[in-house]
């Protein structure tokens, strides 16, 4: 399977390259956000990341997304206009929902399979002047202005093979065509020159920017906005994600001392049986809270918990900000982008 996989995707990527496909170019700048491998590599706090810089500089911005595990995946759906919220999270999905939550005021989010159909739209409803191409390294249907690798310092080639076999979900040549990459979980990992030296072998001579997780703080899932406290004590930690365990990891670089851990299926939709079992087992090993993640609690605040739980809140910081920056904003200027 991973080679005929494998053969299709060579194939849709040479009828671009020689015209026999073309990407259709907007009217406004397109920062591409995407990777080789499925899940989990942290795009959606980089993707907010690079939003605010873009609104920072006084631009209307609109995020294109997906929206992976929503209810009809092939439907438009406005998940926010910039200044209301207006769809949840089971028909936007998880991700689009918490980046229109945590952007309230700097940026649309629309989640639509078309991503050109959605970008002409926004053009014209919302007046958007930078879109951000949310997971499209390899929707090549749209023209970008910069295209942005993210690479999982934890596990940065998807275990080598493609999918169904591995997690690649294209060849690792695939990375000549990234403007720029963004090394992800950098203090999760051991040796970051080496992976450096060989993102130079297979992408050439681009930017390289590493960044790490960093907690804003804890909140009720209930709520909208952090608090600098929480209920001291071990704890139980759960989540959905495509790669949990970076999430286990970040925890316990934070100090916390975990008792009981529980992994979901990426995007997962919670039922309260399933929460009722968390909560029990929690108690079983001795946990005094749970924690999960920000993308989980969108999908929990209907849910009853007989024990306190918290989401963690987190932005990425950058060791290359200044770069970051300049890179983003270059592309975002009218100047780039070609009539």
């Amino acid at each position: 399977m991973g080679v005929l996989y494998g053969a299709a995707i060579r194939a849709r990527r040479m009828l671009y390259q020689r015209g026999l496909l073309r990407s259709q170019r907007i009217s406004a700048p397109v920062i591409s956000v995407g990777n080789l491998t499925t899940g989990g590599t942290g795009k959606t706090p980089l993707v907010e990341s690079i939003a605010r810089i873009v609104a920072a500089e006084g631009k209307r911005v609109c995020i294109l997304t997906r929206g992976y595990g929503r209810k009809d995946p092939r439907q438009r759906v406005v998940v926010s206009d910039g200044k209301a919220l207006l769809a949840d999270a089971i028909d936007a999905g998880d991700e689009p929902r918490l980046l229109a939550e945590n952007l309230l005021g700097f940026a649309a989010v629309v989640s639509d399979p078309d991503r050109v159909s959605a970008a002409i739209w926004a053009s014209k409803n919302f007046a958007s002047e930078v879109f951000i191409l949310d997971d499209g390294f390899q929707h090549l249907k749209i023209a970008r202005d910069l295209n942005i690798l993210v690479v999982d310092a934890t596990n940065p080639w998807g275990g080598g093979q493609l999918l169904p076999r591995g997690r690649l979900r294209e060849p690792l040549n695939g990375m000549q065509r990234a403007d720029s990459i963004v090394i992800t979980h950098a203090d999760q990992a051991t040796d970051i020159g080496s992976l450096k030296v060989k993102i130079a072998e297979l992408a050439g001579a681009k930017p390289v920017i590493t960044s790490r997780v960093r907690t804003k703080g804890l909140r009720p899932i209930q709520q909208a906005t952090a608090i600098a406290d929480a209920p001291a004590g071990p704890l139980g930690a759960f989540c959905g994600l495509g790669n949990p365990d970076s999430f286990f990891a970040h925890l316990k670089l934070d100090g916390h001392s975990i008792c009981f851990s529980r992994k979901f299926p990426d995007h997962h939709i919670y039922q309260q049986s399933e929460v009722d079992q968390l909560v029990s087992e929690a108690r079983i090993n001795g946990a005094q809270m749970l924690l999960t993640t920000a993308k989980d609690a969108v999908k929990l605040r209907t849910l009853r918990f007989d024990m306190p739980c918290y989401a963690l809140d987190i932005e990425l910081s950058f060791g290359e900000e200044a770069e970051l920056r300049q890179i983003v904003q270059s592309a975002a200027s009218p100047e780039s982008h070609p009539a």
